[in-house]
């Protein structure tokens, strides 16, 4: 499988990704707990059916020493018991940040006050702005049907 693009090789798709990677450093180097943002990047990269995405995080939790028992559950959070309740709370509002067109609502009040109950309010807006860079970085990869699979640790920087 070949990407349709060089989206990283060309011009104005570098430029986009300077900025998106700004922004993602910010957010990395915010309070927010380094695996809670693992966690999120690739619960909504398995949302959104992005491999190159679930790979990368997958294998950038592994190197930081996350359990391979706690990665095979992301997708079933709800029903594993290897999550904090701050996690969950994470992973609730991913879910319902990148299915926004699901919900009739958007995310509901009740899961922004359970993630408020975990989290400080510069970590909140770290929080909702990790799932808003990670659904730009998914949709990107989706629509350029990026291939998965490749990626090394540490890879970007």
């Amino acid at each position: 499988m070949d990407a349709r693009l060089n989206y990283f090789g060309n011009a104005l798709g570098a430029k986009v990704l300077k900025h998106i990677n700004s922004a993602n450093k910010v957010v990395s180097d915010s309070t927010l707990p380094h695996t809670t943002q693992e966690l999120v990047k690739i619960r909504a990269s398995q949302i959104n059916g992005c491999g190159f995405c679930a790979d990368m995080h997958t294998k950038d939790a592994t190197h930081a020493g996350e359990t391979a028992q706690r990665l095979n559950l992301v997708a079933a959070w709800r029903e594993a018991t290897v999550f904090t309740d701050a996690e969950r709370a994470a992973l609730e509002l991913a879910e319902q940040g990148s299915r926004i067109a699901d919900a009739a609502g958007g995310v509901t009040d009740e899961a922004w006050a359970n993630a408020a109950k975990h989290f400080d309010e510069d970590q909140l807006a770290a929080l909702l702005s990790l799932i808003a860079v990670i659904n730009a970085y998914n949709r990107i990869n989706v629509i350029n049907q990026q291939p998965a699979g490749g990626y090394q640790p540490g890879q970007f920087g």
